[in-house]
């Protein structure tokens, strides 16, 4: 296989996993119970792992400590938008802005410049992200614009080009990368189990009974997707590993409409092949 292909193989697979970690836990119905019950279960997935590999060099802790720190930044910012806002009103804005977010923030710290063609893919991809990310049958323009909850939305899309980083960063300079990438899911449950700890006192029995099936399905998922999109970020580009990633929109659509029998409809096909028009760009571009 070569090496060109390894990393957008890993990416695709992890999109696919992330839809399937995404689509079970959507069904619960508590989405930050049900997040508790997945970081659990990947903490728990990977934990055997640790007996056996060597403990991370001095040098690796303070990477780990900066990436947990990301993505409890993100999972912040996720949940205040979705406090905010509906779903359909903040899910495009922080799925499509996501793959520029991560090249903007990697030219400053990773150093990776896409080209003009990569530049041009991104553009693509994120624009045919936002069109595929709006819901089915809503027309989202005549509701009441939410300006805090998109104020939210973009700050959910930077927290995730930030972790994106974070994490390639971690990776790369790690001498075993796959110490790095148990760490990560090793401590990434605390940040989720205290929130929902203390936010859900007094119910928190009660609201975990009905996350549990698909809480723990999308921690093994979890561990398969971002543990693939972490070996990806050591290969190329952090911004096409996200760009490639966010696909996962398209194939949880595909699950929602095969299996919860949403439609997909031609404004998605189209935005899919926008999408894929804009990824062989973004790739032809390394």
């Amino acid at each position: 296989m070569s090496e060109s292909l390894l990393p957008v193989l890993l990416c695709l697979f992890s999109a696919v996993t992330v839809a399937t970690a995404n689509f079970a836990v959507k069904r619960g119905g508590d989405v930050l119970s049900a997040r508790m019950v997945l970081s659990l279960t990947s903490a728990t997935c990977v934990l055997p792992f640790a007996t056996i590999l060597p403990m991370p060099e001095p040098g690796l802790w303070t990477p780990i400590a900066i990436a947990i720190g990301a993505h409890w930044i993100y999972q912040f910012f996720m949940i205040r938008a979705l406090h905010r806002g509906d779903l359909s009103l903040v899910f495009p804005v922080m799925r499509g802005l996501a793959p520029m977010m991560t090249a903007i923030i990697a030219v400053f710290t990773l150093n990776e410049f896409p080209g003009l063609l990569g530049w041009v893919g991104l553009s693509l991809a994120t624009a045919a992200l936002f069109v595929f990310a709006l819901p089915q049958g809503e027309d989202v323009a005549s509701r009441k614009l939410n300006q805090v909850a998109l104020v939210w939305a973009v700050l959910t899309s930077a927290g995730i080009g930030l972790y994106s980083v974070t994490d390639a960063y971690g990776v790369r300079v790690a001498e075993n990368r796959f110490v790095f990438i148990v760490w990560l899911f090793l401590l990434d449950w605390i940040g989720t189990t205290v929130v929902t700890v203390w936010t859900r006192r007094g119910q928190l029995r009660a609201r975990l009974r009905p996350q549990l099936v698909g809480g723990m399905v999308g921690g093994v998922a979890s561990v398969f997707s971002y543990g693939a999109a972490l070996l990806a970020f050591s290969m190329t580009n952090a911004a096409t590993v996200t760009a490639i990633r966010e696909t996962s929109v398209v194939f949880g659509a595909i699950l929602g409409a095969v299996f919860l029998k949403e439609g997909f409809g031609k404004r998605r096909i189209a935005a899919a092949a926008v999408l894929a028009a804009g990824l062989l760009l973004l790739e032809g571009d390394i």
